[in-house]
């Protein structure tokens, strides 16, 4: 007995008074230090907050392990007995339907969910122990015997819930973290100085941004934030020929003009680049009115509240005044607002295209997803046109190019098939507008893909890029490919543009960090759910969107990295629809983390470099992923110098792609027709998305009704199967009957088969294959062969077996 007591003794104190009805071995527990039962009368920690409710279905429980016998034996048997493991399940199942104990729960913080989950933790724990602590066994016996209550097992059940859901015992602290409702205070350098907000508002083409760009060239210092790396570029080269030093930041790219590498007076940057500690006499904030971007908009308000400037002028829509002047109230400095016109008329007309026979000479065409910019190419191209193609997986190089060559008076393309990548970033000299469709999918602040019609700013924006005051038409058009689509643009060009409301933002990496201090456990994605479920902010803010980041922080999950590698590897700005650059981001994590430099030398083994220029569109937009490569990589190595050391390197073999990828883009109406050929001949597979349709013989078939009339029955003679279904006519490939008849016309003498060839409907390939097809017909007495069972059940139906 002296062994027992000794024993007890050494069993860790707990304050506080007695749970009810507890027997002769509770009460030596009590002596020793007793049982804390937690108030009834306690408030909730939301309720003593003032926040909201957290949400609960992202707390992740851990596993806590069953304990095994210790060297010491089990002391809670040998003060009192054994336990019979069917009557502590019943004494569980009690526990768990006692309300009053669910009424404890939830003011402990265990809502319904987490109350469930603890439950089921603890029960298995209990169950799955070959011994209990002397506490937790004793007080299970006394219940078992009559001399305890049900009740008196909350104070442990308590405690596993702490364990396995280690936030209920810091959420006060969590929630201090997650408070955003004071941004301002962020940035203590802004604050110390009064600032002039100069606001210059107008729609595109008014002169607004041109106006700021003055005063930034003027001033003894500068910095300009621009969305794009393009419209960094310009502001950097027009700066430098101004005669105004100016270096160029952005996320892949550092250009310093002085040639001992000290940094100049000016500074052209993305807007995630922006320094919010260098101080600067005049600032420029451009494309204001994307700080309502569900996923960038944090880096407008970061800017606009941050940068330490004398004088910061804000360029943007006139539906963002409201919401900068709000903003500039809380850090008390007022805004001056300057309204600007459009420097050009620009008329929507009263009809739409309908067809691409009434395309004339500045014609841009708009469309919302690659597949519409290559069908639409190809069909512009079988008229004798030749066309500019930009869109917004395309590097800068090749967009600019492409945008050079559309410009060009001299150049013979005078069309251009672009994304809504034109609405800003590029000079572009368009005519006229032309709406491909008004529907466009966008990604919501619950980050769901929609498919919806373009808002009013963004047609506004796009409609803009017509007749620009420095392009050689001096009015712009604006109209759609379908007559249905023109009412609809109207009304929507008609609509006044809502007030932007709520500006973004997101969650630092030190945040993220005293979060993870407080849940060690709990992955990085998780830290992010937990921080925005909890996180307060007032009505003039909004959390961005995470998905993307939680994307990547899922898919590194099981590599090794340290929180802030982690942090920053996952806001590497990837589209994560690629898949070579998601798997390129996920090799450069591993080799991270076994602390291996990423050599020139490497990359190139991924990339399997040198790369030529593509054969068909599937290449070309490998070689698109390829490039992002490239940039994720530059974008690494001046996060991780010494990790990503042949930066240099790697930005020079980027140029050299960025060269091959325009050899493509020149001659992308090839590539598609190459990407048909291979299609028809089964060689290689066209990307899932591509948008033309294809039928099959074999996998192997042509479009008859592409071909001239008076050769389709000799052709189909060749490639007709019985109850094979085709495609007809011009569908197949996006040709209109127009398109066909000109086509016909065009072919001139010789055989069927070089004509073919010379349209680039046939290659040799799939004339040896017809060849070997038509071999075929005759030997199986005109039976043309259906595929390998087809031909196995014709085995069968003879009844012969060889």
């Amino acid at each position: 007995m002296n062994r027992c007591v000794w024993l007890l003794a050494r069993l860790p104190a707990r304050p506080g008074p007695a749970p009810r009805h507890a027997g002769a071995a509770s009460a030596v527990l009590r002596s020793l230090g007793g049982l804390r039962h937690p108030s009834r009368a306690a408030a909730s920690s939301s309720e003593r907050n003032g926040g909201r409710a957290p949400d609960t279905s992202l707390f992740v429980p851990l596993h806590v392990q069953p304990l095994a016998p210790g060297p010491e034996g089990d002391i809670g048997a040998e003060l009192t007995q054994p336990l019979n493991k069917s009557e502590v399940l019943k004494i569980l199942n009690k526990f768990y339907k006692r309300k009053e104990m669910q009424r404890l729960g939830g003011e402990n913080g265990l809502d319904a969910r987490l109350f469930h989950q603890a439950f089921i933790s603890f029960r298995k724990y209990i169950l799955d122990s070959s011994f209990l602590s002397a506490d937790v066994h004793i007080i299970l016996n006394d219940i078992c015997c009559g001399a305890g209550h049900v009740d008196d097992l909350f104070p442990f059940f308590l405690r596993h819930a702490k364990q396995i859901f280690p936030m209920l015992d810091c959420m006060d602290d969590l929630r201090k973290i997650s408070d955003l409702r004071l941004p301002p205070n962020w940035y203590p350098e802004a604050r110390a100085i009064q600032r002039k907000i100069v606001f210059h508002a107008g729609p595109t083409n008014s002169g607004k941004t041109h106006h700021a760009i003055q005063r930034y060239l003027a001033a003894k210092s500068g910095i300009y934030c621009g969305p794009l790396k393009l419209l960094a570029h310009e502001i950097f080269q027009k700066s430098n020929d101004a005669c105004v030093p100016c270096d160029l930041v952005t996320g892949e790219e550092r250009v310093l003009v002085d040639p001992e590498g000290r940094q100049a007076t000016h500074v052209s940057c993305t807007i995630e680049m922006c320094s919010v500690t260098t101080p600067y006499e005049v600032a420029v904030i451009d494309e204001i009115q994307m700080i309502r971007d569900p996923a960038r908009g944090w880096a407008w308000t970061r800017a606009l509240l941050g940068l330490s400037a004398e004088e910061v002028h804000v360029c943007g829509e006139v539906a963002a005044i409201d919401l900068v002047t709000e903003l500039m109230y809380s850090t008390g400095e007022e805004v001056e607002v300057r309204n600007y016109k459009r420097l050009t008329p620009i008329t929507v007309l009263d009809y739409a295209l309908e067809s691409l026979d009434n395309l004339r000479p500045g014609d841009c065409i708009v469309c919302f997803n690659k597949n519409d910019i290559y069908s639409v190419s190809r069909q512009i191209e079988a008229r004798g046109l030749e066309c500019a193609v930009i869109y917004g997986s395309l590097p800068p190089g090749t967009k600019l190019t492409q945008a050079k060559k559309f410009n060009d008076p001299d150049d013979p393309c005078k069309i251009l098939v672009a994304t809504d990548a034109i609405g800003m970033g590029l000079n572009l000299s368009i005519k006229r507008i032309i709406f491909n469709s008004l529907i466009k999918p966008s990604i919501n602040e619950k980050g769901e893909k929609e498919m919806d019609a373009i808002t009013t700013s963004q047609a506004l924006q796009i409609s803009g890029r017509a007749g620009r005051f420095s392009s050689v038409f001096k009015e712009g058009e604006v109209t759609t490919m379908h007559r249905d689509d023109l009412v609809l643009l109207k009304e929507i060009l008609n609509r006044s543009v809502p007030p932007i409301e709520t500006a973004g933002l997101h969650p630092t990496a030190e945040q993220i960090e005293m979060f993870a201090y407080h849940l060690p456990d709990a992955t990085l994605s998780n830290l992010m759910d937990i921080f925005v479920s909890l996180s307060q902010v007032d009505g003039l803010y909004f959390v961005c969107n995470v998905d993307d980041f939680k994307f990547l922080a899922d898919m590194i999950q099981h590599i090794p990295l340290n929180l802030r590698v982690r942090y920053v590897f996952c806001t590497a700005p990837i589209n994560k629809k690629q898949p070579f650059v998601c798997t390129s981001l996920l090799k450069f994590a591993r080799q991270f983390s076994r602390n291996e430099p990423l050599t020139f030398d490497w990359i190139c083994r991924h990339t399997n470099w040198p790369l030529v220029p593509p054969k068909n569109i599937k290449d070309l937009v490998h070689l698109e992923a390829v490039h992002d490569v490239f940039d994720l990589y530059l974008w690494l190595s001046y996060r991780f110098m010494d990790m990503f050391p042949d930066a240099n390197l790697v930005r020079d073999i980027q140029k050299e792609l960025d060269n091959i990828i325009q050899i493509g883009v020149r001659s992308i109406t090839r590539l598609i027709r190459a990407s048909e050929a291979t299609s028809v001949s089964g060689a290689i597979a066209v990307p899932d998305d591509f948008p033309l349709q294809r039928t099959e013989v074999n996998d192997r078939m042509l479009n008859l009704k592409d071909l001239p009339a008076a050769n389709q029955e000799q052709f189909s003679s060749v490639t007709k199967v019985p109850g094979q279904k085709r495609i007809r006519g011009s569908k197949a490939l996006g040709y209109k009957p127009a398109e066909v008849q000109s086509n016909m016309k065009s072919y001139g003498q010789g055989s069927l088969a070089a004509r073919l060839v010379r349209e680039g409907l046939l290659t040799q390939e799939m004339l040896k294959q017809l060849e070997r097809e038509w071999q075929v017909h005759h030997n199986n007495n005109g039976n043309f062969p259906t595929g390998k069972r087809d031909n196995q059940n014709g085995s069968k139906g003879t009844g012969k077996k060889k």
